[in-house]
């Protein structure tokens, strides 16, 4: 199979990996990108990015909740420089796409663009901006959280913003639910806990992890045991609740929940950052 310079530009991208090894790894992988990050793993290679899930490389990334806290949108606006993604107006901008979005408490991107800002269409006002700044403007990504409590963080710089649910009310929730914002800023938790972790993933990790033991030169009858000691570790690290909470990494965020009401948790995340 050919493979092409920039597909093995995109993998060094994603995996910080070098440019021969991006090659072989694609080549035996036939062009699948998945397969040959999941290759350059087995081969022991240190990842540059945990998942091959970056999205665009410039813009501005914005957080809000609604009035009545129940619900939030995180809203990234894509442009082609850096110099206008750090612009004021363009943070505006994005910022008043996710206004009309928790306003409206809508549920996907087609419905967002739909909506009116200044009586046109949001879509109609990409292309506007598309014309004055001179660069390619795009809605990059919406989600959004219901919950019966929500709360948001924007990183700094507008590159990264998160949202996250809470199942209840409690007299610190705002509080409660910035930090664990942060914590999903942060952290980058693939599930809030280990039974919402794909079986896809799931799978993927007992078997980079057999691979890995088998090089290491494990008995074969072995492997199996030592990843799943590997994927637990992997659940400890990668789901929410059962990560360190990062202004107390002696409990873990289930434990620092359950200390300020023991039916307390986290029903949803969302996290979107520039690439």
């Amino acid at each position: 199979m050919n493979i092409t310079a920039s597909q093995v530009n995109e993998l060094r991208k994603l995996t910080g990996a070098g440019m021969m090894d991006c090659k072989n790894a694609l080549k035996e992988s036939e062009g699948d990108m998945e397969k040959a990050i999941d290759y350059l793993r087995k081969k022991g290679q240190k990842m540059a990015a945990k998942r091959a899930d970056r999205e665009a490389s410039e813009g501005a990334v914005i957080a809000l909740v609604s009035d009545d806290m129940q619900y939030g949108a995180v809203v990234m606006v894509n442009c082609e420089t850096d110099f206008v993604g750090k612009n004021e107006d363009f943070v505006k901008y994005a910022t008043s796409i996710a206004h009309a979005a928790v306003q409206n408490k809508v549920k996907d991107i087609d419905a967002l663009k739909n909506l009116e800002i200044n009586g046109r269409k949001i879509a109609d006002t990409i292309m506007d901006q598309t014309g004055v700044i001179g660069e390619k403007i795009d809605l990059g990504a919406f989600r959004f959280v219901e919950a019966p409590a929500v709360a948001a963080y924007i990183h700094p710089g507008n590159r990264l913003a998160t949202v996250i649910g809470l199942n209840k009310g409690v007299d610190s929730a705002a509080q409660i639910g910035r930090e664990l914002a942060m914590q999903v800023a942060a952290m980058d938790p693939v599930a809030v806990d280990e039974a919402d972790v794909s079986q896809e993933v799931i799978q993927r990790e007992i078997e980079v992890g057999m691979d890995q033991a088998r090089q290491e030169g494990k008995p074969e009858a072995m492997l199996e045991k030592i990843a799943k000691g590997k994927l637990n570790k992997f659940f400890r690290e990668n789901t929410l609740l059962n990560q360190d909470f990062i202004r107390d990494t002696k409990k873990s965020v289930r434990v620092y929940l359950s200390e300020v009401d023991k039916d307390l948790t986290v029903t949803a995340f969302q996290r979107v950052m520039l690439g």
